[in-house]
């Protein structure tokens, strides 16, 4: 691993979010989570992550318009990786075009999320 990271989780799966971020934070990360896109962008312009692990499928604003948002906020510095537990056949394209850096099935494992992670 490399510096530790600020990490925003964002999913409306309570129990998924949590467990994310209890890993990452026990990878060394300093994590915040969110349970829909909404609280996620008010959150990132608050915490000011690097990186934002987005569920696609939230309520209030779902992962891709969470996207944009982010995108917009913070610009080609910011990190940004889907999972989703719904696969799409354009599920990686979609995410691409609104400013996704990598696209995730869950359950991810956590080295695939710090190889994206070093991506960057």
């Amino acid at each position: 691993m490399n510096r530790p990271k600020r990490i925003l989780v964002a999913d409306d799966n309570r129990d998924a979010a949590d467990s994310l971020a209890v890993v990452l934070q026990m990878c060394g990360h300093e994590v915040r989570v969110a349970y829909d896109g909404g609280h996620a962008v008010a959150l990132a312009e608050e915490f000011g992550p690097d990186i934002v692990v987005l569920d696609i499928d939230m309520p209030v604003m779902n992962g891709y318009e969470a996207a944009r948002s982010l995108r917009h906020l913070a610009g080609e510095r910011l990190v940004l990786l889907a999972v989703t537990g719904v696969p799409q056949a354009d599920g990686q394209a979609k995410a691409a075009d609104c400013g996704f850096d990598a696209h995730f099935l869950k359950p991810v494992g956590v080295e695939a999320l710090e190889d994206a992670m070093r991506s960057k």
